[in-house]
């Protein structure tokens, strides 16, 4: 990123607006490297990362449109689709109109597909971010079956997919037969390379991908990305396609694998201490339970009596009420120092 910077200063090195699908080198590097054979490179669409697309994708559905999404998961599904006009009123506890697939412990974190209601759209995250749970290749056919019978599209949210440890969790919807005529999948490198400030991510959207029209869903993202995107920083995509050479394959890797040391820490503890977890495995998150106590509590009191910040997990649903979300991102020594700190609290507990 630093060489690509400084380039700009020369007549050489600068190039002004770039393809807004993304550079070339990068769009190929990543589905050769992310999908090994199961997308092509002009499927590939660079962006400043998965959120903003997830908000583009939005405005390309558009109004008068039924989403789905699990419950819990990360917020920006559901704010959306609210932005959008797609729900009614808050209720007190969702959004009328939003179909909440629920995630629990009950369930194993795979929402039971029999009840829920046939949508134009659905959010699917995998690892889960809160939950940390990751689905299963079994889990993903029945998802991408649903799909299809039903006539929706599935927006698949793969951005801790490198986390993923179990063989029988795929890391890409697409290695599931038939899904790339009713998925497209959105990833980033923020969780992979760090690069949650600096603002890379990408969205694959098949060809064979149709509305129900007929109409091409490749075509239209295509002119969604030229029309209100100008394309990701040069200087970003420069570092994006330095993380995947061989050299930073393996830096990226060894920082994922770090991660998720830290997220064995953490389980390790709660664990140890009594508490009702899930996570940690497959993701760099931990669900920690609070039976009969409100998120927004728990929070609190962790944050009064440890000062350690911790996420409510009423905040990603409904469904997250009970419960408090642990992160893995942090320095070895910050999570030794908050599980000093927890185990100080609650240890004895």
């Amino acid at each position: 990123m630093a060489k690509a910077a400084a380039g700009l200063a020369t007549r050489e090195g600068y190039s002004g607006y770039g393809a807004e699908q993304g550079q070339g080198p990068l769009r190929e590097a990543i589905a050769k490297t992310f999908y090994s054979g199961l997308v092509s490179a002009d499927e590939v669409f660079v962006s400043d990362g998965s959120k903003c697309d997830i908000a583009r994708l939005q405005v390309m559905f558009g109004t008068n449109k039924t989403i789905a999404a699990q419950d819990p998961s990360y917020p920006v599904y559901v704010d959306t689709t609210v932005m959008m006009g797609n729900t009614g009123a808050h209720n007190g506890t969702g959004f009328d109109g939003m179909e909440y697939m629920v995630c629990k412990p009950e369930n194993n974190f795979f929402p039971d597909l029999s009840k829920t209601k046939p949508t134009d759209v659905i959010f699917f995250c995998s690892p889960n971010n809160p939950t940390g749970a990751a689905a299963t290749r079994d889990q993903l056919e029945q998802l991408v079956e649903f799909a299809r019978k039903n006539g929706s599209l599935l927006v698949y949210d793969a951005a801790y997919a490198l986390y993923i440890s179990n063989p029988d969790c795929p890391k890409s919807i697409f290695e599931i037969e038939g899904a790339d005529e009713v998925a497209l999948e959105t990833c980033s490198f923020s969780k992979y390379a760090g690069f949650t400030g600096v603002r890379l991510g990408w969205t694959v959207v098949p060809k064979k991908l149709r509305y129900a029209d007929g109409s091409s869903v490749h075509a239209d993202w295509n002119r969604v990305m030229t029309t209100c995107f100008n394309g990701a920083s040069n200087i970003v995509q420069a570092g994006g396609l330095a993380c995947l050479q061989p050299e930073g394959l393996k830096e990226m890797m060894s920082l994922i694998n770090f991660y998720k040391e830290n997220a064995q820490i953490l389980k390790k503890t709660f664990t140890e201490m009594g508490f009702e977890v899930y996570g940690g495995d497959d993701a760099p998150y931990v669900w920690v339970g609070f039976p009969g106590k409100p998120s927004w509590d728990v929070f609190a009191e962790i944050l009064e009596k440890c000062n350690i910040v911790t996420t409510p997990g009423s905040g990603f649903g409904p469904a997250g009420e009970g419960f408090v979300r642990a992160s893995a991102f942090g320095s070895r020594d910050n999570i030794l120092e908050a599980v000093r700190r927890f185990k100080e609290m609650y240890g004895k507990q």
